[in-house]
């Protein structure tokens, strides 16, 4: 698999990463068994993807502790990455809670360093960012973390990072149906700063696999509800809602008629174009079906050729999400 290097001066990563959040099981439905979920980890080792990205919030450890054992053996063939989130969801954002929660996630991982450690979203509790930056530097300074970047983060918040140590990496929702950040993207690659995008294929709606009669199982945080399609934060629309996801499908039927013409799946061609974007180190494309993770990994050797970057450009400039 094709392999990039994360900003001006990190590690070198395969163009598609695994995402352990659906390993956690929180808000995906039942879980399967650990053995399952280890399985399609390390499907995903065996097919080129060479890391993993985890968060403490993912099944509140339960994710760590499954890639510890999935990479039982084989640390040193992974590039390994975390996140330490704000309370009252995460351990929080004082520098002693940055600090403990580090060697917790360590601990459940069953290793000594991580290779990226992430802030998982911007704090509103009113610990001073430069703070907890601070902490992360100190962190780095040890040998506990090699590299240091942000998720969910604005280009101003960097900046504020920025102002004290280079943010390595950041770590945004980017996908065909969510393109709400590629100028940022874009504005990382100049600043050096690698960017490791979530959600690639928007959840399941860019692997063709879900329709309108489409029925998540209980616990699934896709199911419809109560939520408004467009929240209050412009960053959470959800594509998901009753009144957005006909034109979402309807786009993705779009895209898996060039698919089949490229002659790849809609969602290998989802991943394709979105390590073609301007700025992007690699897509984050998690799942606990070793059969899908080895799909998924196949796209990081799809090339896209112009006349094909063209067409989808044109298509999703003018689609109607």
């Amino acid at each position: 698999m094709k392999t990039r290097r994360l900003g001006s001066n990190g590690p070198e990563l395969s163009v598609v990463g695994y995402g352990a959040w659906e390993a956690g099981g929180t808000n995906w439905g039942p879980n399967g068994s650990d053995e399952s979920v280890i399985a399609a980890m390390r499907a995903a080792l065996e097919a080129g993807i060479d890391w993993i990205d985890t968060a403490e919030v993912y099944g509140d450890g339960e994710s760590e502790r499954l890639v510890g054992l999935a990479i039982a053996g084989r640390r040193d063939e992974v590039t390994l990455a975390s996140k330490v989130a704000p309370s009252d969801e995460g351990s929080g954002f004082l520098p002693d809670q940055v600090r403990a929660a580090c060697q917790t996630s360590l601990s459940r991982l069953g290793t000594d360093h991580l290779d990226l450690y992430q802030l998982h979203w911007p704090d509103e509790t009113g610990v001073p960012l430069e703070d907890t930056w601070g902490a992360m530097n100190e962190l780095q300074d040890a040998g506990k973390v090699r590299w240091i970047g942000v998720s969910n983060f604005s280009r101003e918040l960097i900046e504020r990072c920025e102002a004290i140590r280079h943010v390595d990496s950041l770590q945004p929702e980017f996908s065909m149906l969510n393109r709400e950040h590629a100028e940022l993207i874009a504005w990382c690659a100049t600043n050096g700063t690698g960017v490791v995008g979530y959600g690639p294929l928007a959840f399941g709606l860019l692997t063709g696999a879900i329709g309108l009669d489409t029925r998540f199982p209980p616990g699934d945080w896709r199911a419809p509800g109560d939520e408004p399609s467009e929240p209050e934060d412009p960053d959470d629309v959800n594509l998901f809602a009753p009144d957005r996801l006909p034109a979402a499908l309807e786009v993705v039927g779009a895209i898996a008629k060039v698919a089949e013409r490229v002659g790849v799946s809609t969602a290998q061609l989802a991943l394709a174009w979105n390590v073609a974007q301007p700025g992007v180190t690699s897509a984050i494309a998690g799942s606990r079906n070793p059969d899908h993770v080895r799909s998924n990994a196949a796209a990081g050797d799809v090339d896209l050729d112009e006349e094909t970057r063209r067409e989808l450009d044109a298509l999703l400039a003018g689609a109607g999400v």
